[in-house]
């Protein structure tokens, strides 16, 4: 376990490297003992530096849900992050590749919550209720630490290597679409490159939803009304540049669009 000191030195670090857009090494090189509940404190440090420097959180990431991003990241246990208003972009929107470093692109789906949901027994029924719609997205992955040798420790001190998301305007209720099924076809600059359907996230992609508020009922916290959940990614990551077109099909949940400048 890291001490208090060591905890809060991290957290800097890595404030500091999202700040700068760098890269630093791996926290488990330095810090081979480190566990996971070190990762999440360390998380939940620099989580609260942002909100006292007055952003504003909106939701949860959820991550390594598919056996495409375990696979991608040999990574094999889902985790978590936090999303902040100053994420969120829309369909269409222009996405400055130097506020983030390592950029990928992800096909997920989002959940906004129109009831809270508590644990620690979560069905994936239960999240269905508590879904208000789904909506389609792009998670942009933004890593501060060198990928090369990384640990499911080192992802998830980095906020689980979340950056921003870009979403759609076709919203669904769990009760109007099975979401199972709903199809990604993800292109840059006009030719396919990852394609995948949402069963590819825990066999249903609101499964992850129930998965979080459990972890969350662990800590004694639940997710609330009007946060959006971003489910995990049913194609493997693919990696943009500045200039790049991205554009993602979603069959009927319309096509999203997104260009790194």
């Amino acid at each position: 376990m890291l001490t208090d000191e060591q905890i809060d030195a991290i957290a800097a670090e890595l404030a500091e490297a999202d700040r700068t857009h760098a890269v630093i090494p791996r926290i488990t090189a330095r810090y081979p003992d480190a566990t996971v509940e070190d990762s999440y404190a360390i998380q939940g440090r620099w989580r609260d530096t942002q909100l006292a420097a007055g952003r504003t959180l909106v939701g949860r990431k959820i991550g390594l849900t598919s056996r495409a991003m375990q696979q991608a990241t040999g990574i094999t246990e889902p985790d978590y992050g936090v999303m902040f208003d100053d994420t969120v972009y829309r369909s269409g929107d222009e996405i400055p590749v130097d506020h983030f470093s390592n950029v990928r692109v992800e096909v997920e789906l989002a959940f906004v919550l129109k009831a809270p949901l508590e644990g620690p027994d979560c069905t994936l029924d239960d999240a269905l209720a508590a879904i208000d719609y789904a909506v389609p997205a792009l998670e942009v992955l933004n890593s501060h630490i060198e990928l090369e040798g990384r640990t499911i420790v080192d992802t998830i001190s980095d906020n689980a290597a979340y950056g921003a998301m870009v979403l759609g305007d076709v919203h669904k209720r769990p009760d109007e679409i099975d979401l199972r099924w709903v199809p990604g076809v993800l292109s840059r600059n006009g030719e396919i490159e990852e394609t995948g359907v949402a069963a590819g996230v825990l066999g249903h992609p609101a499964t992850g939803v129930a998965w979080l508020a459990n972890k969350f009922a662990q800590h004694g916290a639940r997710l609330e009304a009007g946060e959006i959940i971003l489910a995990g990614s049913f194609t493997r990551p693919l990696w943009v540049s500045r200039g790049d077109d991205v554009s993602c099909d979603f069959g009927p949940m319309g096509t999203l669009t997104c260009r790194f400048v």
